[in-house]
């Protein structure tokens, strides 16, 4: 019997608090979970700032499709997750740390625990060899260790979400920021800036205030080995120098990303999408949607 080879498009949307993020995948019908055969043909993300969420759905996943050289008819499954109930038109939806596991383990095949750094909490998740979440924690809503506030922080300073990184790693004093309230930690950047603190030593401050909380996280769950950074600031470089210094008492975790990071809640709702599809053709009375 010759084997099914026929490609099976999926399409991911993870709707979050300030971005959608939406990939398409072709993948090799019968590679089950583990997609091996698996390609990101497009990825988009838009911002949602002060825009309808449901536009900025609908335009996110029309240049997708553009971008990926397909139309919607084109989509065996449409996969779901965040704030999924705002796409009207979903095949099913996927919890996001689920999603998040999935795709971290498709980028970064060592990864053995995922820290996502979202634009309201940071959570930490350990996982197995197959993407399934062992165990986790996550920040309270308020904390400072969130995209949201370090966004804030940028723009008071008066630079970019780009330029902190960099930025960062000129510091030569970095400046403590303790507090765990996003809204007093601002105070304290406010008083900083009063008290003539360069940009630099503040945004190293940060950083080292939020690795401190994030490598904590980790600690609670067991982690070890590698660990994919993802959501908006996997990107940050000065943060995630600080991640790598925060474990020298361990020793035991490395701190990787990668630039598709943003897109692991999308990427892993894509993926599970097409397993999800294979098993509603071969069992539909028993594969949930």
């Amino acid at each position: 019997m010759v084997a099914n080879t026929r490609a099976i498009v999926t399409l991911g949307i993870d709707v979050g608090s300030s971005a959608v993020k939406v990939a398409v995948v072709k993948s090799s019908a019968g590679s089950g979970r583990a997609r091996t055969g698996a390609e990101i043909v497009a990825s988009v993300t838009e911002r949602t700032h002060r825009r309808d969420q449901r536009e900025v759905i609908a335009l996110s996943v029309s240049k997708a499709l553009r971008h990926a050289r397909i139309t919607r008819a084109d989509v065996s499954y449409l996969a779901t997750t965040g704030e999924g109930e705002l796409v009207e038109d979903r095949t099913g939806h996927f919890y996001g740390m689920t999603a998040h596991a999935r795709g971290a383990l498709f980028l970064e095949p060592d990864a053995r625990a995922v820290l996502d750094v979202g634009a309201l909490h940071g959570r930490a998740m350990k996982i197995d060899d197959a993407g399934k979440v062992v165990s986790y924690e996550m920040t309270s809503q308020c904390a400072s260790g969130s995209g949201q506030f370090l966004e804030n922080i940028s723009r008071y300073l008066g630079v970019t979400l780009e330029e902190v990184g960099t930025l960062s790693q000129r510091a030569d004093s970095p400046e403590k920021v303790s507090s765990v309230c996003a809204v007093l930690a601002e105070t304290d950047v406010i008083n900083m800036v009063s008290r003539g603190i360069t940009v630099p030593n503040i945004l190293r401050g940060i950083h080292e205030s939020m690795a401190g909380r994030f490598v904590k996280l980790l600690r609670k769950v067991k982690a070890e080995g590698v660990v994919l950074v993802t959501g908006g600031l996997s990107a940050d470089c000065g943060l995630q120098k600080c991640l790598q210094a925060a474990t020298y008492d361990g020793g035991d975790l490395e701190f990787r990303t990668d630039p598709r990071g943003i897109f692991a809640g999308a990427l892993g709702a894509a993926l599970w999408g097409a397993y999800r599809f294979e098993r509603l053709a071969q069992s539909p009375a028993d594969a949930p949607s």
